[in-house]
């Protein structure tokens, strides 16, 4: 079967965020409508606006934020189409960190490579248990009176892990079945959380001044009160 050659502009306006023009750097979709931006921009018009900045629909009344995901599959096309691009982002985050004085995420890599790398990392993800992730401190604490309270609050986890993680903890420390995880409703900052939010995803929209750890609260679920 011949191959056949297509020109980057060609592609660019499924691969370019809305918002700041440029290439999609953390591609994040909003659920309802399928639009993807730039995590940085769409989380910065989000915070005033609930609207999709490509179609005007309405997101959320009230947490918009709540229904934005990371798009994975996107970021690997956009990584794979511009030459350059993820060693460049790369290099952007390091100056980043370096002006601040901070260290670099031990788990950001910049390999040629990193393809091959990223899938010998998932094929090990169940031996190491995602310890080579970033990791995130947490603490979790009842905000309900008719629950008990962790015996341990204080939780070292990978970034990548999501609220649904979280709320199957909870589920199975509160009623030792994981299955009844939907009876728990997991909050920052009296914000309910999206199930498919992750923890570095909360840390970085929810808890961005703030020291660590990330403090989250537990509750039964409202509908369920």
């Amino acid at each position: 079967m011949m191959e056949r050659k297509v020109r980057l502009k060609t592609v660019n306006p499924f691969i370019t965020c809305y918002i700041c023009k440029g290439y999609l750097v953390d591609s994040t979709t909003i659920t309802e409508c399928l639009h993807t931006f730039c995590k940085s921009c769409i989380v910065k018009y989000l915070e005033e606006k609930n609207t999709c900045p490509k179609c005007h629909l309405e997101i959320h009344q009230s947490y918009p934020l709540n229904y934005i995901s990371f798009d994975r599959t996107m970021q690997d096309i956009v990584y794979k189409l511009v030459p350059n691009l993820q060693e460049k982002e790369y290099q952007r985050m390091q100056e980043f960190y370096k002006k601040r004085g901070l260290s670099v995420p031990s788990n950001t890599v910049n390999d040629e490579n990193s393809n091959e790398c990223n899938k010998n990392q998932e094929q090990a993800s169940d031996e190491d248990h995602h310890r080579s992730d970033e990791q995130v401190n947490i603490c979790l604490e009842c905000r309900a009176s008719n629950l008990k309270h962790l015996k341990r609050r204080y939780l070292r986890i990978s970034s990548q892990a999501t609220i649904t993680h979280l709320k199957k903890f909870v589920a199975l420390k509160l009623y030792n079945n994981i299955n009844r995880f939907k009876e728990v409703d997991i909050l920052c900052n009296e914000e309910i959380l999206g199930k498919d939010h992750t923890l570095k995803f909360v840390a970085v929209t929810r808890w961005r001044s703030k020291d660590a750890p990330l403090l989250l609260h537990y509750r039964q679920r409202v509908a369920d009160l």
